[in-house]
C-alpha cells in the first residue's frame, strides 16, 4: 500500500498518556499534531482543556482516555469521566471496558459500562472501546467487537499500550470482521514505524495511536512505545 505522509497522518491519533507526563510535554504533543496534521492528540483527562487550547483553530481534534489504564473503575466514574474531559473540550473518548468482568463472562456488565459512557457523551463525541487484546481469547476478542457495537461505540481499539502485548495484524484483522463496516477499528501499542503502521491499516484499521507519528511519517523509526 502507497500512502503519503499526509494520508498517514490522518489515520493517527498522536499520543501521550504517561503518568510522569508534563504540561510542557503535551504542549509538545499539541505542535507536533498541529504540523503534521495528526487526526488528533490522546491525553489524560487532566490534560484534554491544555490540549484544547493549544489545538484550536488546527483542526486537530483531541480524544480522552476514560477508566484508564486497567478498566476497573466503577462506570458510573467512567461515564462522569467521559462527560467533563467532553466539557473541557474532548470530542472522542478511548474507554477501557472491565476486563476481567468480560473474562468470567459477565457479558451484561460488559454491555451496561460501555453503553453508560456512550450515554454521557451522545451526540457530542465518539467512543472507542479498547479491549486490551493481551489478555483475551480469540472468542473473548470477537465478544468484546460484539458487545462495543451492541452498546452503541463507534470504535474497537486493541491495547491501552500498559497491558501485556499491543496491536497485532491478526488482532485488527479479526477486530475489522467482526464489527460492522461503520465501526472503526483503532491499533494502539506497539505501532512505531512506517511499515508497522501500513501492515495495520492494509489489516483493516481506520485509526492508529501511537505516540511515535513523527517518526512515522518521516518514515522513520520511533523511540518510544505508547
Amino acid at each position: 500500500m502507497k500512502l503519503s505522509a499526509k494520508e498517514i497522518a490522518s489515520y493517527i491519533d498522536h499520543t501521550l498518556l504517561k503518568a510522569d507526563a508534563s504540561t510542557e510535554a503535551i504542549l509538545k504533543l499539541c505542535a507536533e499534531a498541529a504540523e503534521h496534521q495528526f487526526f488528533s492528540v490522546c491525553v489524560n483527562s487532566q490534560f484534554v482543556e491544555t490540549a484544547a487550547k493549544a489545538l484550536e483553530g488546527t483542526g486537530v481534534k483531541v480524544a480522552a482516555v476514560v477508566g484508564f489504564p486497567l478498566g476497573a473503575s466503577l462506570s458510573e466514574v467512567k461515564a462522569f469521566e467521559a462527560a467533563e474531559a467532553v466539557e473541557s473540550g474532548a470530542s472522542e473518548i478511548d474507554t477501557v471496558l472491565p476486563i476481567g468482568l468480560l473474562m468470567e463472562g459477565n457479558y451484561d456488565a460488559v454491555r451496561s459500562d460501555i453503553q453508560q459512557v456512550v450515554e454521557a457523551v451522545k451526540d457530542q463525541a465518539i467512543v472507542k472501546v479498547i479491549m486490551e487484546t493481551g489478555f483475551l481469547t480469540e472468542e473473548q476478542k470477537v465478544k468484546a467487537c460484539r458487545l462495543s457495537e451492541e452498546a452503541g461505540a463507534h470504535f474497537v481499539k486493541t491495547s491501552t499500550g500498559f497491558g501485556p502485548g499491543g496491536a497485532t495484524v491478526e488482532d485488527v484483522r479479526l477486530m475489522r470482521q467482526n464489527v460492522s463496516s461503520h465501526i472503526g477499528v483503532k491499533a494502539s501499542g506497539g505501532v512505531r514505524d512506517l511499515q508497522t503502521a501500513i501492515a495495520m491499516i492494509e489489516a483493516g484499521a481506520t485509526r492508529l495511536g501511537t505516540s511515535s507519528g513523527v517518526a512515522i511519517v518521516n518514515g522513520t523509526q520511533g523511540a518510544s512505545t505508547y
